[in-house]
């Protein structure tokens, strides 16, 4: 299997800086084929950049960072998954833990969104994760695995969902879980999987939380890890693709 390397850009970028990121990455991609073999790339910028985006795409898909969990209607700032299926999009990024944050984003809600995404033919990107108090309380694994029971919905396979393990305090703070911790959740989450989808064992777990080139290769080399969940190194091209690079 592939790693994915996903870039999420957050609420980053004018037309002109994501275009030159875009170009940059389709170029160091060009100039190392061989990421191709070991990789499959997906980039998730701001809505307002998905539908120009497409065109400048060569070597890897375009997702998008949020979806609603109506298919249309009177949902003032909503984005529905149809919409972002029309504009070129395959991945949606769904329950980051800012979003369950800052949106106030319940499992219910997020299983909500996952579903209509699925059968508008998008591939979701599902978000777990617990907080620095939850993991200090010993709570980790309860969490993670309350969210994946309420956030995977029905119908939800190998093909076309990704589960994608942030821890929280690990998010943009330069803080990373340790090897031990990533395999321990890793696993964990892996066998709530297979106990729950008959193809469990297929379907891909990202990590997430201040990857970057400098430790991604420790990351990949966790067993059960299937590629990465990248913020803030996905807008610099040179990161973005050296933590491809390290895939073995």
């Amino acid at each position: 299997m592939k790693k994915l390397i996903a870039g999420n850009w957050k609420m980053n970028g004018d037309k002109a800086a994501a275009s030159a990121l875009v170009k940059d990455i389709e170029g160091k991609i060009a100039a190392m084929p061989g990421l191709l073999t070991t990789c499959d790339f997906v980039v998730c910028p701001p809505f307002v950049h998905l539908g120009w985006i497409k065109d400048l795409l060569g070597k890897y898909a375009l997702g998008a960072q949020d979806c609603s969990d109506k298919a249309s209607g009177a949902f003032t700032g909503d984005i529905a998954p149809s919409m972002i299926k029309d504009v070129g999009g395959t991945y949606v990024i769904l329950g980051h833990s800012e979003r369950r944050q800052y949106h106030k984003e319940t499992d219910a809600l997020v299983a909500a969104k996952a579903k209509l995404a699925n059968d508008n033919g998008l591939i979701t990107i599902i978000c777990v994760g617990e907080l620095e108090a939850e993991r200090e309380a010993g709570k980790e694994f309860d969490v993670v695995s309350q969210q994946l029971n309420g956030s995977l919905p029905e119908g939800a396979t190998a093909m076309n969902t990704v589960i994608a393990y942030e821890p929280v305090w690990a998010i943009g703070t330069g803080k990373t879980a340790t090897p031990d911790d990533i395999k321990a959740m890793h696993a964990f989450i892996r066998g709530k999987l297979e106990q729950r989808l008959a193809d469990g064992k297929n379907m891909r777990i990202l990590y997430g939380g201040s990857v970057k080139p400098s430790n991604a290769a420790e990351i990949f080399g966790v067993e059960n890890v299937d590629g990465a969940l990248i913020g803030g190194a996905s807008l610099k091209a040179d990161d973005f693709i050296g933590i491809a690079a390290s895939v073995k």
